[in-house]
């Protein structure tokens, strides 16, 4: 007992003030640390010769949000060492050393009715008789020991960024579907985290880790034709990219949003989206930048903006060339040179500028490896187009048709099917050969057939 507080009264008083499960409240009644806290459970075990749960400081963090559940042997160690029982814990045992009631709701005391002129304390010393002063100080040493936890170790911390690297990478050659599955699991587990208090510089790391995950979840679902859970999903991604104050994350998720109306309509909206990212931007040579340049670039071309196309295609180059990034290539969150190149393709070819349009083309491809997802199958596709620009019309549609099937069937999904249809709108009907019926028969079947 400190100034007249049990250890019951603290845990009451921390469960109260800090919303902490009663597990973690007796650890922080006594003042100690998660690995201070292990070191006692082991003596413990030492002193009374019984077996060590061999725990450490990230386990008794996971038993203490209820992310997992200690086993009984164990249950009934943490009860001996905070000395507690099953309502004291929430858990299992019975080793209380008082028959407090270990929910017992903390009241401030009343102020005696007594001349503030007789209740001052000597300048400089706290009045320890003062009923006020005990609260006002138990207070202000919950309030410090909910600042300085976090429920998630800085080892916790590397093991997501960890994961969300690997998700980053992967995504550039594994199937959406499959991507999905392995985009939720591990957003789930931000979210868990997310929803526990942690220092600020933390909170905004997980803020923008359910910004990428969730604006990646948004595109797998965007490829498979899911174009309202697409939108919900990005509107997710900005609302914690903005959560974070990250103004590049906040320029990236805009323009990768865009992309959705992009490819699906209305294009004022990408529109309006790619330009809101180059004002984020603020002009700033990143590779993020050249991002949001370059998709407004395609967009304007294909509204028939043919100089606000290429004065954009003129500032992405720029920002590319004048940013010091190192672009992993691949790394779905990255902006790489060969996809700067495949946006210049798209503007160029909504252009009808099929030589530059070429060049990029060229350019881009001989830069992808095998098993890049869809982004060869979309420059080849761009090929097509440019053909039928050419008057190619046969050679162009047999090209869309021969790509189309050459892409695995996993990744043969409904936006690339709107990209190949893309061909044949641009085809005139009355100079529509055999070949253009043929692709639109192919494209009318389920995705992935043949």
């Amino acid at each position: 007992m400190v100034n007249g507080w049990t250890i019951d009264m603290a845990v009451a008083a921390i469960v109260e003030c800090c919303g902490v499960t009663r597990l973690r409240a007796h650890r922080f009644a006594r003042g100690w640390t998660r690995a201070r806290a292990v070191s006692e459970l082991i003596a413990l075990c030492d002193g009374l010769a019984l077996d060590r749960p061999n725990p450490d400081a990230e386990q008794l963090g996971a038993w203490e949000r209820s992310a997992r559940m200690p086993r009984a042997q164990t249950i009934d160690l943490l009860c001996r060492l905070y000395r507690t029982d099953a309502q004291g814990l929430g858990l299992s045992g019975g080793y209380r050393a008082d028959v407090c009631s270990p929910v017992t709701v903390f009241t401030p005391p009343v102020a005696p009715d007594v001349p503030v002129t007789e209740r001052a304390a000597a300048p400089g010393s706290p009045d320890v008789s003062d009923p006020f002063d005990a609260v006002a100080r138990a207070h202000r040493r919950a309030i410090e020991r909910t600042l300085a936890s976090t429920t998630l170790t800085t080892g916790e911390l590397e093991s997501l960024d960890g994961k969300l690297l690997t998700l980053r990478r992967d995504y550039v050659s594994d199937p959406p579907m499959v991507m999905l599955a392995r985009l939720l699991t591990t957003l789930e587990e931000v979210r868990q985290y997310s929803e526990e208090r942690q220092p600020a510089l933390v909170q905004v790391r997980l803020s923008e880790m359910i910004a990428v995950l969730s604006t990646l979840t948004a595109d797998a679902l965007m490829k498979l034709g899911r174009k309202e859970q697409a939108r919900d999903w990005y509107g997710t991604g900005k609302s914690a990219a903005d959560d974070s104050g990250n103004r590049e994350l906040r320029t990236r998720v805009r323009v990768q949003a865009a992309m959705l109306p992009f490819y699906y309509g209305p294009l004022t909206e990408a529109a309006a989206l790619a330009h809101e990212a180059v004002l984020l931007n603020r002009g700033r040579p990143s590779a993020t930048g050249a991002f949001a340049a370059a998709a407004e670039a395609r967009i304007k071309a294909r509204q028939g903006d043919e100089d606000g196309a290429r004065a954009s295609i003129a500032q992405a180059r720029g920002l590319f060339e004048r940013s010091r990034q190192a672009a992993l290539e691949d790394d779905a969150w990255a902006f790489p040179y060969r996809r700067l190149q495949l946006y210049l393709s798209g503007a160029f070819t909504a252009l009808g500028d099929t030589v530059q349009a070429g060049r990029a083309q060229e350019e881009a491809l001989r830069l992808y490896p095998d098993h890049t997802g869809i982004d060869p199958a979309l420059l080849r596709l761009e090929q097509a187009m440019c053909l039928v620009r050419q008057r190619s019309v046969s050679e162009a549609c047999q090209l869309a048709r021969d790509t189309y099937l050459a892409v695995p069937g996993d990744h043969r999904t409904q936006i690339l099917g709107t990209r190949a249809a893309d061909v044949i709108k641009i085809t005139p009907k009355e100079a529509r050969p055999r070949a253009a019926r043929e692709l639109g028969e192919l494209l009318a079947l389920p995705s992935g057939g043949t």
